[in-house]
C-alpha cells in the first residue's frame, strides 16, 4: 500500500511543476499555502466527526481525504511523503 501512496505522492509533485486544466490538485498550489492548510484542518475536523458516529466507511473516505490533502501540504512545503517514513521509522527504533 505504501507503493501507491509514493505514486500519489509523485502525481501530486507532477502537478505542483506541471499544470493540467481542470485539476483539483493544480487548483490547490494556485490557492496557496493558506488554502491548503485550511482544508487539511477541515479534512481532520471530518475526520473526527466521522469517528463519533458515522460508521467505518465514513471513516476510511475522510481519512482518505485527509491524507491526500497533507500529501499535497508536504509537497507545497518542498517536504516528501519519505521524509514523513522516515521520521515514523526514527521514532519507532
Amino acid at each position: 500500500m505504501t507503493d501507491f501512496v509514493s505514486g500519489l505522492f509523485a502525481i501530486i509533485q507532477d502537478r505542483k511543476v506541471n499544470q493540467k486544466a481542470n485539476s483539483y490538485t493544480n487548483s490547490l498550489f494556485t490557492a496557496g499555502e493558506d488554502e491548503i492548510v485550511k482544508k487539511v484542518g477541515e479534512e481532520a475536523v471530518e475526520v473526527i466527526l466521522a469517528v463519533k458516529g458515522q460508521g467505518k466507511q465514513r471513516i476510511v473516505e475522510e481519512t482518505a481525504d485527509l491524507t491526500y490533502h497533507l500529501l499535497v501540504l508536504l509537497a507545497a512545503c518542498d517536504l516528501t511523503w519519505e521524509d514523513v517514513c522516515q521520521e515514523l521509522a526514527r521514532r519507532h527504533s
